[in-house]
């Protein structure tokens, strides 16, 4: 059984879907950022960066094998299971770029628009007790600017990336996935600063609408949603391969 070192962020919930979508076995190993477990010495020794998510997987390639960074742990996963990635080929290399592009740029811009965001109205039943805890402790109209222009912009990239096509790379893939999750969180709060996004932008309404059909994908974001105690108890997902859609 796979163990995965998590708290509820986007980042691992884009490990977390993909655990559900492939029917994969894994226990839930709270790693508490609030009280800095991630900089404790028995994290360190997973991910020496002090970063969630990780996994360990006993039944790897070789034996046991420790992967951190969500992207990484996304094409672990896939090779694992031959879902969602193309073994070879330009369309591999297609979904490998859209997966760096939601690495490099739609991770870094959204999660630092929203620590300046929250600090605008930090009662906000959107901020979560995470964010809130971190958020900047005063507004800086500068960098909130700065960083609402580039994720416009990225909002504009994926909408020109989908059309014609219900998925980023053209079949569902992790590169969906990775970026899915940091789109659903940061979607509400585009649309109070951006009242006609859904409309200015149909090719990403409706893609965040495919998307949300799927049950194991939803089941894979509500295991680490805000508010869930992952603490209370070790949670275990056996592998379920009833009602699994199918990847497209």
């Amino acid at each position: 059984m796979i163990e995965f070192y998590t708290w509820s962020t986007q980042n691992a919930r884009k490990v977390s879907v993909m655990l559900e979508e492939c029917a994969l076995a894994y226990a839930i190993k709270p790693v508490n950022l609030l009280k800095n477990r991630q900089k404790e010495p028995d994290f360190l020794r997973i991910n020496p960066n002090g970063r969630i998510p990780a996994v360990i997987d006993p039944d790897g390639p070789g034996g046991r094998v420790v992967v951190a960074e969500s992207g990484a742990i996304l094409v672990y996963l896939a090779e694992k299971t031959g879902r969602f990635l193309p073994p070879s080929g330009p369309d591999r290399y297609r979904v490998l770029h859209w997966l760096m592009w939601q690495m490099s740029g739609v991770g870094p811009t959204f999660g630092n628009l929203a620590h300046f965001v929250a600090a605008t109205d930090p009662d906000s039943p959107r901020v979560n007790g995470y964010l809130r805890a971190t958020m900047a402790p005063e507004v800086y109209p500068y960098p909130l600017r700065r960083f609402m222009q580039e994720a416009t912009r990225l909002v504009s990239v994926l909408e020109a990336q989908l059309a014609g096509q219900d998925f980023i790379a053209g079949e569902l893939s992790i590169a969906d996935f990775a970026t899915y999750a940091w789109f659903e969180s940061i979607w509400p709060g585009f649309r109070v600063r951006q009242p006609s996004i859904d409309d200015d932008n149909p090719n990403v309404a409706a893609w965040m609408a495919r998307l949300a059909a799927r049950p194991r994908l939803q089941r894979g974001m509500e295991r680490l949603a805000w508010g869930v105690d992952l603490e209370a108890s070790e949670v275990l997902k056996e592998p379920d391969v009833t009602g699994a859609m199918p990847a497209s």
